[in-house]
């Protein structure tokens, strides 16, 4: 009875907060971290795939988007588990594969925080293009689809409009160190969300030199 209670005082913990630390379980409940671990596996709880894993919520919790992804403050669960399980089920499922920026966007990290694992991993196939890696899934038909939808996707070239473009110009006039990956961070925080492809189309149409990051 007194486990049945105290798993209940947990559940009332998480659902009051949304997410939680063991440490603040465990001086909450007044019991060691270990005790709350050995209780949390009688729960359906998901671990954050960010900040070292430190946070824990539950299943009814977690309101999961399209592309099983939920964030609380700062904070990322992915229906698939953990970081690894996430990027390779993004990666089997993205129409053409990921770019670096393009899965940073998606799982929420800086892509120089977490690709660095996904190098020789065996779901995954990662091929350069135009200067720039993508990653694709390693299952032959799967890589295929994906490998020639990319190539359409740059072959339509697409540019930015007059206004995108001259606030383009503008940040790599300020800023010319940047690769197209940073360009496209900084015009983040101007609430301009354009693809580091647009940009490099910009920058092919007026004969412009291009940076091209090697954090990938």
């Amino acid at each position: 009875m007194r486990r049945g209670n105290s798993l209940r005082k947990e559940s009332r913990l998480i659902h009051r907060k949304k997410i939680v630390t063991l440490d603040e379980l465990a001086l909450s409940l007044h019991c060691s971290k270990r005790t709350v671990q050995r209780r949390l596996t009688k729960l359906k709880t998901i671990r954050s795939y960010n900040r070292n894993g430190r946070y824990y919520t539950l299943e009814g919790i977690a309101k999961f988007d399209a592309d099983g992804l939920w964030r609380y403050r700062g904070t990322y669960f992915s229906r698939f588990g953990n970081l690894t399980q996430r990027f390779v089920q993004l990666v089997r499922t993205s129409p053409a594969g990921l770019t670096s920026h393009e899965a940073g966007d998606l799982i929420g990290l800086r892509p120089s925080s977490f690709l660095w694992n996904f190098h020789n991993h065996p779901e995954i196939k990662r091929q350069k293009h135009q200067g720039r890696y993508v990653y694709f899934a390693s299952e032959p038909a799967r890589y295929a689809q994906q490998r020639q939808n990319r190539i359409m996707m740059r072959q339509t070239k697409r540019l930015p409009s007059e206004f995108e473009a001259i606030a383009i110009l503008v940040e790599k006039i300020k800023y010319p160190q940047l690769s197209l990956e940073e360009l496209a961070d900084k015009l983040k925080g101007k609430n301009l969300c354009i693809a580091p492809e647009a940009i490099e189309n910009l920058f092919l149409h007026h004969g412009l030199v291009i940076k091209k990051t090697h954090l990938n």
